[in-house]
């Protein structure tokens, strides 16, 4: 997952927001994994976490995905000198501040979804709570 086209290769790093004052409460589904602390998601933990909860779930409901990785995270090799510009294009990744939905599902029962996403949840960097 990345974006098909960006106006700049690389980003300066910027902050992560402590608090997400704007999509705290599900919009979509009936069940929702809710980020707690913050931090950056690459897209592979990303698609790890929907492949899990899709696998849990045997491709029954609906899935909903509210973050996208956007973010060009850079990193220079290993045993190089300081200086020389700004590293290569590692992965992807997202900033995620904590109280952000990033999952919604619905057309499962409760029981499973909520299985489903402690196993996403579990892929993921950040910790997160489910939410109803």
């Amino acid at each position: 997952m990345q974006p098909r086209k960006t106006r700049y290769k690389k980003l300066q790093k910027g902050k992560i927001k402590k608090y997400n004052f704007r999509s705290t409460q599900l919009t979509f589904g009936i069940i929702g994994l809710k980020a707690i602390s913050s931090g950056i998601i690459s897209s592979r933990q990303l698609e790890s976490a929907r492949q899990t909860i899709n696998r849990k779930l045997k491709r029954k409901g609906k899935i909903w995905i509210k973050i996208f990785p956007s973010i060009p995270v850079t990193e220079k090799p290993v045993s190089v000198r300081m200086g020389k510009g700004k590293g290569v294009v590692k992965y992807w990744g997202c900033k995620v501040s904590s109280g952000k939905v990033l999952f919604e599902l619905c057309g499962v029962s409760i029981k499973e979804s909520i299985l489903a996403l402690k196993s996403g949840s579990n892929k993921l960097p950040i910790k997160t709570k489910i939410i109803y």
